[in-house]
């Protein structure tokens, strides 16, 4: 029988992999992970997946064969294979073996990805074939990397394949070393959706605090089943007991997901938990309420990434039984969840305040994180005692300390020394985010703080602007930049039209501009907003395609301007 509350006994070991071997002793012959193999012959979508059981011994047996064949404990060893039953395998293994996996999106680009494993100092490299032929072709780690796995076919560079490397290690039963819970469990790299991504170094005690915070403040049960569209967020499924079935989908590019795929898993499923970007909900949001779809086995949507839009919520919920609830987790790849805030608490109590300018609502503290604002600054702060903190209402940058807080990044000094506060002994994680703590202890999120905009007389800040704008029935999304026009720094709105709003194919650009002016007009932080531009699609970031790349749209509208 599984226990429900698998919090009430001790963990046995501070490697996050120990939850593996330990459900696979209460639920052997549940299904850990499935995946889509095609489509059968009567039309039907086929599957294919692992138990825990099946999982744990392959886990098993990969980190035994990982090990015979040179790569040690504490190795940093970058993983780049699509998300599969390998995957999974793989990175247990790899946590098992206490092997320090090295995760980056692979659609970041040629130039971001060769800096990031020139910083990673890789020194064993598992992935596709074509990950493979990539780094041979591009030298991605060439002065570091001496041991290398192939999954799939090896072409003409050395080292093994999995299929010869598993094999190995089948005789030697049981593997999870007894890391410390300081010790370094993996880096995971940043999206670089504001400048280079960077390696975020977990611990494995950060990563057992995550799953305990995902699920005391969720009520995450062992047996529910889920549906991740965020690949790195499926590794926690394990510690959390549930089944996670791997969409069939694109993972750089959620927003072009096709909606009647992620229907058919859900349904095959019976899939309860959806972890999805705002992008991805906006889209089968949309097809949903088009098409009449609904998700009735779905209880729970956590969402994050970037603010998610109340025409998505309200959309979703018209999918969702009435008893159903979306959740926005407000976080960071250092440091999740900080903040979270339910789908009916936006719709009913803070999007009214959210359309007038009041910023983004994200909800109250996750306890037992300590959130704090501090006054706005680009410098370091080594010591707490150089922060000013800010009083309720008063904007500012947003700390965090609390037990999934990262203390580092790998390669990275000076990044480092701007992001982290030192606090009694404890590290404080700057959010790079500016807001306020509202009368009632809500926090609200007001943007990036390289986002603002410093005018003469005021300071913009990204949400409290673009939200006001964003409820024009033609309008999908704007952003705030600042540029030099005669001389001066003035703020540019840009407008990225909605294709779906009868209004926007009735309206010209100007009379739209007109109307944003208008609209604007009612609120002192946006009444000096005169410069409107209709931009045909705003960069976003690759793992979500929810974060809006304000510095490349700046440099476009400067561009219009010199």
């Amino acid at each position: 029988m599984i226990d429900p509350n698998p919090e009430s006994q001790p963990m046995q070991s501070s490697n996050i992999a120990s939850w593996l071997p330990r459900m696979a002793r209460q639920q052997p012959e549940t299904l850990a992970v499935v995946f889509p193999s095609g489509v059968g012959g009567n039309g039907q979508r086929t599957y294919t997946h692992l138990t825990y059981r099946q999982l744990d011994e392959r886990s098993d047996q990969i980190a035994a064969g990982l090990r015979r064949h040179g790569l040690q404990r504490g190795m940093r060893t970058v993983l780049m294979v699509k998300p599969s039953l390998e995957f999974f395998a793989l990175t247990f293994a790899l946590f098992k073996a206490g092997i320090v996996p090295v995760m980056i999106d692979p659609g970041l680009g040629v130039s971001q990805l060769k800096t990031c494993l020139r910083e990673a100092e890789p020194e064993a490299f598992i992935g596709i074939s074509t990950a493979h032929a990539a780094r041979v072709l591009l030298g991605w780690g060439r002065g570091t990397i001496r041991h290398n796995v192939t999954v799939g076919s090896r072409w003409f560079w050395g080292g093994k394949t999995l299929a010869k490397v598993a094999p190995a290690g089948k005789s030697e039963g049981p593997m999870l070393e007894e890391t410390g819970a300081s010790e370094t469990a993996a880096i995971l790299f940043t999206s670089g959706s504001t400048g280079i991504a960077k390696g975020v170094v977990y611990t494995h005690g950060q990563f057992i605090a995550q799953v305990d915070l995902i699920r005391d403040t969720y009520g995450i049960q062992p047996g529910e089943i889920d549906l991740p569209t965020f690949p790195l967020f499926a590794l926690f499924d394990p510690a959390l007991g549930m089944t996670t079935v791997v969409p069939d989908m694109d993972f750089t590019r959620p927003a072009k997901v096709d909606p009647e795929k992620i229907r058919t898993a859900i349904e095959d499923w019976g899939v309860t938990n959806v972890f999805a970007s705002p992008a991805l909900l906006a889209t089968v949001g949309r097809h949903g309420v088009k098409h009449g779809v609904t998700w009735p086995t779905v209880r729970r949507i956590l969402t994050a990434g970037a603010p998610v839009q109340a025409t998505t919520l309200e959309r979703m919920h018209q999918m969702l039984s009435p008893d159903a609830e979306i959740h926005t987790p407000y976080g960071a790849t250092e440091v999740l969840p900080v903040t979270s805030i339910s789908s009916r608490d936006i719709l009913y109590e803070t999007r009214e305040l959210t359309d007038r300018g009041a910023g983004v609502c994200v909800g109250r503290v996750v306890a037992p994180n300590d959130v704090r604002i501090i006054e706005i600054t680009d410098e370091p702060l080594g010591d707490w005692s150089q922060a000013k903190e800010m009083p309720v209402g008063k904007v500012g940058e947003i700390t965090v300390s609390g037990p999934t807080v990262t203390a580092s990044y790998y390669g990275r000094p000076q990044a480092t020394r701007l992001a982290k506060i030192q606090r009694e002994g404890i590290i404080v994680h700057r959010m790079g985010d500016v807001g306020y703590f509202d009368a009632e202890g809500r926090l609200w999120f007001c943007g990036r703080k390289s986002h603002r905009v410093e005018l003469s007389d005021m300071t913009l800040f990204s949400a409290p602007v673009e939200e006001i704008f964003n409820t024009h029935v033609g309008v999908f999304r704007t952003a705030l930049v600042g540029a030099i026009i005669g001389g001066m720094k003035v703020p540019v709105l840009l407008i990225e039209r909605d294709p779906d709003s009868s209004a926007d194919q009735n309206m010209r650009d100007q009379d739209l501009y007109e109307a944003l002016k208008a609209m604007g007009a009612n609120f002192a932080h946006t009444r000096g907003i005169t410069h409107f531009m209709v931009h045909p699609g705003f960069p976003v970031d690759i793992r979500h395609n929810a974060k809006i790349g304000r510095e490349k749209l700046a440099v476009w509208v400067q561009g219009k301007f010199s």
